[in-house]
């Protein structure tokens, strides 16, 4: 059937979308990335586009979105998402675990445990796509985080070296491989040695091809050997390699490294081209072309997928790219869709209105009861909890010192963006109801003024929420969280430390925590981490008793 398809059809098979998993234009948040129903219609039906990358609404709301974006398709598409945590990261509702790196801290006492926990979150993960319709999780990431000053990998990585990496890697693969999903080992040759955010600039890294091969690689060469679907690269510059184009450009890498040298013969897919990393010197469609004439299958978030498409069509014609390499990259494409059960006609069927396409899930037959089950949420949980960190006199007091006010001071990143804070989740509803006031602070609104009055003591509980963010370029101490910890250690107000996230953050204050002061530390930073947190902090059994 390949055969049969014109220039522009194979070229948009190679292209992933990126769209808004909620259901109308208006629940948008990213117009610049995010297309109206209809311009997405458009790439789907007329173009032909091979995919989408989901991100936002709920787990629910996505089920409904991906059958309607089947039932406009030209052809079947791959529905993918970033669900590194499991499908509750992206869609409220499913099962949201912690970070990888919790798994890593768990192994790390018992190497067994942690093989089970990544194969139960990649099984999870796995099932919990299938039921809302995605069959392309964009995980796990098997960068080796052994900076940490790094700002896009951090918590993300299954951990610091390249052994427990890859036996965690490895694990989760096998978990998700039972079910019909495509998994992706990130980022190719390994993003986890920078301290630069490749979704702002472009990342160097410096080493040897020997270091490579020992550090970065092997949880790369162990994901294959576990069955990996595809390999995403990474917009790094590595000169050792080619010191001219970064890894997604160069044919050297892809196809030099991890083709021929590696072996690896299934889906290669870049990070997304709309990073700053790629698109700044680059351009949207020159970034496109290149990447497909480095020999990448597939073409993730271009900033203007239809010009892409054309530009990449140019390239062909003009002798650029071969017509054979595109359809190589279709035919790699197609049985991975196949796989993951799509069902590819010769000739394409036309989309349905109703619906009728055999790779449309019944709206009927969804079954939402698979998602989020007690077994799914009781195992991210168990994960929590085995890789808390704490320490100092515990429990903490709940009976307040009279006439005494006791302050609640939370420092996030971002406090619009913080979408696991709210009056109703833990870190402020639980303090609230043992006579604490919230002060909600981020990095904007959070310089100590000279007014505050260092003389109105405020026995203070510090929550810190802080991990890698893509696009913030900072994975460390913010200065406000900096400043407030001095402040309320010179004053004598710290009466516990709470940090969830990062745990290089928690390696930067313990030096000066002294030990009657108690700390507690979490991998995660959702409602149910929060729970643990003050469950430990405050002595309660989990049902809300001391």
């Amino acid at each position: 059937m390949i055969d049969n398809l014109s220039l522009p059809e194979l070229v948009a098979q190679m292209f992933v979308v990126r769209a808004s998993g909620c259901l109308f234009d208006h629940q948008i948040r990213y117009p610049e990335w995010e297309p109206t129903a209809s311009k997405l219609r458009y790439y789907l039906e007329k173009l032909g586009v091979g995919g989408v990358i989901l991100v936002g609404g709920s787990a629910a709301e996505l089920a409904v979105r991906s059958h309607q974006l089947q039932s406009w398709a030209k052809f079947p598409l791959l529905l993918a998402a970033d669900i590194e945590e499991g499908v509750g990261q992206r869609f409220a509702g499913a099962t949201w675990f912690g970070p990888p790196m919790a798994i890593a801290e768990v192994a790390r006492h018992d190497a067994g445990k942690g093989d089970r926990y990544a194969e139960q979150m990649g099984a999870v993960t796995a099932i919990e796509a299938r039921a809302i319709g995605l069959n392309w999780i964009l995980a796990p990431v098997v960068d080796v985080n052994n900076n940490p000053d790094n700002p896009v990998i951090n918590v993300r990585a299954f951990g610091e070296t390249p052994e427990i990496v890859a036996k965690l890697a490895a694990a989760f693969i096998r978990g998700a491989g039972e079910h019909p999903v495509l998994t992706t080992a990130k980022h190719f040759p390994g993003h986890g040695d920078t301290a630069v955010d490749s979704h702002l600039e472009l990342p160097v890294l410096p080493h040897s091809p020997a270091r490579l091969a020992e550090v970065e690689l092997p949880p790369f060469v162990e994901a294959m050997a576990a069955g990996v679907d595809a390999v995403m690269s990474a917009h790094l510059l590595i000169p050792a390699w080619d010191a001219e184009f970064p890894a997604t450009l160069s044919r050297k890498i892809l196809i030099g490294k991890l083709r021929e040298e590696l072996g690896f013969e299934g889906l290669i897919v870049t990070d997304a081209l709309v990073m700053g990393a790629i698109a700044n010197k680059y351009g949207a469609n020159e970034a496109a072309v290149l990447a497909a004439e480095a020999g990448a299958d597939v073409l993730l978030m271009p900033l203007d997928p239809e010009g892409a498409i054309l530009a990449v069509c140019e390239a062909v014609t003009q002798g650029r790219i071969s017509l054979l390499q595109i359809k190589e990259s279709v035919k790699r494409i197609w049985k991975a869709k196949i796989k993951v059960g799509l069902s590819i006609s010769d000739p394409p069927q036309p989309p349905l209105a109703h619906g009728g396409s055999k790779n449309l899930q019944s709206m009927e037959s969804i079954d939402l009861s698979l998602l989020a089950n007690p077994q799914a949420r009781s195992t991210a949980a168990d994960i929590l909890r085995d890789s808390l960190k704490f320490g100092g006199s515990l429990p903490l007091a709940k009976k307040p010192p009279e006439n005494q006010l006791l302050r609640n001071l939370i420092i996030v990143d971002d406090v619009l963006g913080c979408e696991f804070l709210g009056n109703h989740t833990p870190a402020i509803a639980l303090p609230e109801q043992f006579g604490y006031e919230l002060q909600l602070i981020d990095d904007r609104t959070g310089a100590i003024a000279d007014n505050t009055g260092a003389e109105h003591f405020s026995p203070t509980l510090l929550q810190i929420f802080i991990r890698g963010n893509c696009f913030r370029g900072s994975a460390g101490l913010t200065q406000a969280a900096q400043d407030w910890f001095k402040k309320l250690l010179k004053t004598g107000e710290l009466q516990a430390v709470l940090i969830y996230g990062s745990p290089y953050v928690l390696e930067q204050f313990l030096p000066h925590l002294p030990p009657s002061i108690p700390y507690v530390f979490c991998f995660g930073q959702m409602p149910a981490a929060q729970s643990l947190v003050l469950e430990v902090l405050f002595g309660i059994d989990g049902t809300g008793n001391s």
